[in-house]
């Protein structure tokens, strides 16, 4: 469909002391802990295995840390995002399990909406907005909800005003080199010959440019 790259902006809550609530963290990887949503868009006979080492993309990080550094809005470059199924939050002994994996922050959104991006060939980038801790912290009962909603509409706020700037100077940030352009070409590995026009019909505008390639 000619989509090229996404930013994706979410809420989050903390699992680190220094990362409090209004703090916007620079993403770059990823704990996924999603277990009933479609992961792939390669579920029939045409089998696709993309590398997600590094679910990123470079340039998209660079752009929106200085759309945050202009702004001055308080950011950390490089965190670990886990992705919890929900809707339900994390139990206690959850919350300290990621914290002992050195995670940054915890969310419902992001994945597989990562993976399915990188299928897609599109450049991906996260930024995580800290609207509370998690219950790891000893002071989390004590947080109102009023309290996090605050917190919510101003991050809201900030990210509007990151993504304004992120437009501005997006064309001034090369993706050149980036593989996420053309990581399909090692990843599809069914034979030609076993792939269905119905399938490849129907991965069209995902990876019509790996399909139909000579």
């Amino acid at each position: 469909m000619g989509v090229t790259d996404i930013i994706s902006v979410s809420a989050a809550g903390s699992l680190k002391e220094n990362l409090e609530p209004g703090k916007f963290v620079i993403i770059d990887q990823f704990i996924d802990r999603t277990f009933s949503r479609i992961k792939t868009f390669f579920d029939d006979e045409i089998v696709a295995h993309v590398s997600m080492a590094k679910p990123i993309c470079p340039s998209l990080a660079n752009c929106c840390e200085t759309a945050l550094k202009k702004l001055k809005i308080r950011y950390q470059k490089n965190g670990t995002y886990v992705a919890m199924e929900g809707p339900q939050f994390s139990t206690l002994s959850e919350s300290n399990l990621y914290r002992s994996w050195g995670a940054d922050v915890i969310g419902m959104t992001n994945m597989p909406e990562a993976k399915l991006a990188r299928e897609a060939e599109i450049r991906y980038c996260t930024i995580a907005m800290v609207t509370d801790f998690d219950c790891w912290h000893p002071n989390h009962d004590e947080v109102e909800v009023n309290m996090v909603i605050q917190t919510l509409m101003k991050n809201a706020a900030n990210a509007q005003d990151m993504i304004k700037e992120v437009i501005k100077t997006f064309k001034d940030f090369s993706a050149a080199g980036d593989p996420t352009s053309n990581c399909l070409d090692a990843a599809i590995i069914t034979d030609p010959k076993f792939r269905t026009k119905k399938t490849i019909k129907k991965l069209k505008y995902i990876a019509g440019r790996a399909l139909n390639k000579k």
